[in-house]
């Protein structure tokens, strides 16, 4: 479909992702296609988030988040995590 994007991560996305075990690098690797595949997956939000998108996904029964922004041609990875504390750092990464 849209997979003439390219895929860019942040900083934060890459060091986060770094850490993480085999099988979940997989998993996250997953949710990355998903959203290749279709951009509009992740929820759009609003206010000081306005043109970021939070796709949510569970990884070791524990629910993720994935924020993400879509441009014409790219997509931006920046960054993922637990819910706690999530779009506060968020927030602050941003600005």
């Amino acid at each position: 479909m849209s997979l003439d994007r390219e895929i860019l991560a942040s900083p934060l996305f890459g060091r986060k992702a770094k850490k993480l075990q085999k099988v979940e690098k997989r998993q996250l690797d997953e949710e990355v296609k998903r959203i290749l595949e279709n951009p509009e997956i992740g929820q759009e939000k609003k206010g000081d988030l306005q043109g970021v998108r939070v796709h949510k996904y569970k990884m070791n029964n524990q629910q993720m988040l994935l924020a993400y922004q879509v441009f014409e041609n790219e997509i931006l990875l920046l960054t993922f995590g637990s819910h706690e504390n999530y779009y506060r750092d968020l927030k602050k990464y941003i600005k």
